[in-house]
């Protein structure tokens, strides 16, 4: 049995049998990265036939490595897209409803006009004046060869309830 304070192993550990004093960890570090630069890529496969992998599980582990990947970018890429597209909508949205702001003012301020008003009601509503005579110009039928209904005007379509009604007679 060793005694205390003699080294157990080769190397040392002990205080006693040390002629070469060790180097500070940092220096090993940097020695050890050094030599793994030194080493390069090509050891890549080395390593990883130390680890036991063959070409056919290397293939593997890099295809699902790809397409973990390909699903972690796919959803949030769907999301930026789609929400792109809400935007150039909402957006024609709003240039749409600008126009229709604008035009709406615009007829506000025609509407502000007396005069305005008034030929807007008598073209529209067919108001006239106090002491005039409206008259109302009403054109032969158009529909030649039918026969006008007893309570059908001229001018006037047929009610939608009479067309029902003659499509089943």
């Amino acid at each position: 049995m060793a005694e205390r304070g003699r080294s157990r192993s080769r190397r040392g550990g002990g205080k006693t049998g040390r002629s070469v004093p060790r180097r500070p960890r940092r220096a090993r570090r940097e020695r050890r990265v050094a030599r793994l630069r030194r080493l390069g890529a090509g050891k890549v496969a080395d390593a990883a036939k130390a680890l036991g992998l063959s070409t056919t599980r290397r293939a593997a582990l890099v295809a699902i490595v790809v397409c973990a990947l390909a699903f972690t970018i796919a959803v949030p890429l769907r999301t930026y897209l789609s929400q792109r597209a809400d935007v150039a909508a909402q957006e024609r949205e709003v240039a749409e409803l600008e126009a229709e702001v604008e035009r709406l003012e615009n007829r506000r301020d025609e509407l502000n006009d007396p005069a305005q008003v008034e030929a807007e009601a008598r073209r529209r509503l067919r108001y006239v004046m106090p002491g005039e005579t409206p008259y109302i110009v009403q054109f032969p039928d158009s529909r030649t060869g039918q026969a006008v209904g007893a309570g059908e005007q001229p001018g006037e379509p047929e009610p939608w309830y009479e067309k029902l009604w003659n499509s089943v007679r």
